[in-house]
């Protein structure tokens, strides 16, 4: 053998004892049953939020801009402030909330990669 056939750090991860780094999942296969109840929970999600955003951006901006343009925020008709920047706020509060869902999604599914990342120190 040479100095090179020796040396693994450059070999595929396939060969020899050089094997890639498992998830603490991947032992588990996951069942056709699971993985449908992972996806009916993650589309529940993104249609709820979506919904929200509809009546936001279309609901609050637009078809009931004139029953909400009775009251005001800093002086703003609240139909018009709504179609200019509280649907904005609005907006970015559903990005973290998806996240924070599909954290709790993932962990209950167990297809999560917080423990990996832990495991791996990154």
């Amino acid at each position: 053998m040479t100095t090179s056939e020796n040396d693994t750090s450059n070999a595929y991860h396939h060969v020899g004892t050089n094997m890639p780094v498992h998830s603490h999942h991947d032992e588990e296969v996951l069942s056709e049953q699971k993985v449908a109840a992972y996806w009916r929970a993650n589309i529940r999600l993104l249609l709820g939020l979506l919904v929200v955003w509809f009546l936001v951006s279309f609901g609050a901006g637009i078809l009931f801009a004139e029953s909400l343009n009775q009251f005001e925020i800093a002086g703003f008709p609240l139909g018009f402030w709504f179609a200019q920047q509280g649907s904005i706020y609005v907006f970015v509060v559903l990005i973290f909330v998806y996240v924070r869902r599909m954290h709790v999604i993932e962990r209950e599914f167990g297809v999560d990669d917080d423990a990996d990342e832990a495991e791996n120190g990154v």
